[in-house]
Order: C-alpha cells, then sequence, then structure tokens
C-alpha cells in the first residue's frame, strides 16, 4: 500500500547541496493571521503559498478552478497517545471521512496497533520528523535524518511510503521546504488551528465547534491535535455540518 511517492524517492533523492546552501536557512514560523478574504480563507495563506509552493508547500489545499465542490481537509498531529485517537478514527469512521495523521518516531514506536488501524480505515500516514525538531535549527545532515528514519520504520513495518511532511512548530526555512521536496515529499502546513494541544487546558466544546464552523473555506486544511477530548467530542457534528454546508473532505493535494 502506497500514499503515492514511489519506494525509492527517499532512497535515492539525496538533497543537492549545490543548489540548497545558497537558499535562505533562517527560521520563519507559520501562523495564520485574522486576515481573510471575501471567501473567509486566510490571506497569509494565499501569499504564502505563492511565495513558498514553488518548494512543495501547501498552507491551504488551493482548489482546482473547474471543481464543483469546496473542500476540506483534516489533519491530526499525533506526538503522543492518551486514548483520543481511536475515539476520533472512530467518529471518522462512521462519518465515512478520511483523514492525514503526522506521527512523530516515538508515536510510532508506541502505537503500532491505533497504525494498522488507521491503514486498514483507508487514512493517510503523514511524516511529522523522528524527533519533532525545528527544522531550521539543525544540520542538513539532520534535517535529512529526521525525515527519513521515520520513513524508513513507516516503509519497512507497514509497507507505506509517505510523502507528506508537517514541520514540528509550523517553523521552516526555504532551505528546509527545498530539502523536504527534494526527498520525495510535500510540506503540509494548514489553514486553521486553535489552541487545543494541551491535555489538561481542553477549550470549551461549543467555543471551539463554533470557531471550527466560521473558519470554513474552499480549500482549508485544519491542523488538529489528537490528544484533544474536545475534538473527539465535537468532531461529529462539525463534520455533519461541514457536510449541509457542501463541503467535501479530501485527502489529496489539489495542486
Amino acid at each position: 500500500m502506497k500514499n503515492s511517492a514511489p519506494a525509492e524517492a527517499i532512497k535515492s533523492n539525496q538533497p543537492k547541496t549545490s543548489s540548497n546552501i545558497s537558499l535562505d536557512s533562517r527560521c520563519k514560523g507559520w501562523g495564520m493571521g485574522k486576515q481573510l478574504n471575501e471567501k473567509n480563507c486566510p490571506i497569509s495563506c494565499i501569499d504564502f503559498q505563492v511565495k513558498y509552493g514553488k518548494f512543495g508547500a501547501y498552507f491551504y489545499n488551493p482548489p482546482k478552478v473547474e471543481s464543483e465542490h469546496k473542500t476540506i481537509t483534516l489533519t491530526f498531529d499525533n506526538g503522543y497517545e492518551n486514548g483520543c485517537t481511536e475515539k476520533i478514527l472512530d467518529v471518522l469512521n462512521q462519518k465515512q471521512v478520511r483523514a492525514i495523521f503526522f506521527l512523530t518516531g516515538d508515536y510510532v514506536k508506541k502505537n503500532e496497533p491505533i497504525i494498522q488501524r488507521m491503514i486498514q480505515e483507508n487514512h493517510i500516514l503523514g511524516n511529522h520528523s523522528q524527533n519533532h525538531p525545528s527544522m531550521p535549527g539543525i544540520t542538513v545532515d539532520k534535517m535529512k535524518s529526521e525525515i527519513q528514519t521515520i520513513h524508513q520504520t513507516i516503509s519497512e513495518n507497514f509497507g507505506i511510503e509517505m510523502n507528506m511532511f508537517r514541520p514540528p512548530k509550523g517553523e521552516f526555512s526555504e532551505q528546509s521546504l527545498a530539502i523536504t521536496n527534494e526527498l520525495g515529499y510535500k510540506s503540509i502546513f494548514w489553514s486553521f488551528a486553535y489552541a487545543d494541544w494541551d491535555p489538561k487546558k481542553q477549550p470549551d466544546e461549543k467555543e471551539s465547534l463554533d470557531s471550527l464552523k466560521s473558519h470554513l473555506h474552499d480549500g482549508a486544511i485544519y491542523l488538529l491535535h489528537a490528544v484533544s477530548e474536545t475534538n473527539a467530542k465535537i468532531l461529529p457534528e462539525f463534520i455533519d455540518y461541514a457536510k449541509s454546508q457542501g463541503y467535501e473532505f479530501i485527502v489529496e493535494m489539489q495542486q
């Protein structure tokens, strides 16, 4: 089974050091900003897509011109497990919605049955690095290792060739994006996220659901954390609402 990248991409697509070494290596942090266009999409997503799309980066999922459907992509970051991921998988299975799960090396090591379930239920496994470092803060060789180590583990143990990478902490540089792309990966950021990552400080369910609903836009990439009990509880109603507004849930990048 494959996500789509050929197996040899990670093994043979070594970064072209001469072309990447001159790229800007300064750390940039990603946040959507509050300014929206007339279609409710964060303007910063569009601006960054234009600027960094050439490196295989996605800050939203640019709609196809000919598409008749509005789309949304659900993504979940999985750094550790606290019992919520299977609840989220239950909802996705019930609603027949696919999602992308971005995994760290430690998560993969400790949660094989959950990963097997993700695969069986046709979700996409994404690479969130082996150790979750800020990519611009490490050497080129270490960048490669962070991506390749977990890629190899997933390939050998699950038969999946991942091709989507979420930069830890949303931090990147032109250089890190280029290296990621040359390793056969797209860098997947987001056009919606909120403070859902601390299990001890979970956001109010009604306020969270209202926020998820009000930020819907065509081509949306939602970043949610799988440790969130709030997300597990509000996800069924949010999915129903999005579908009622004409949204189709997809996991492919459209351009």
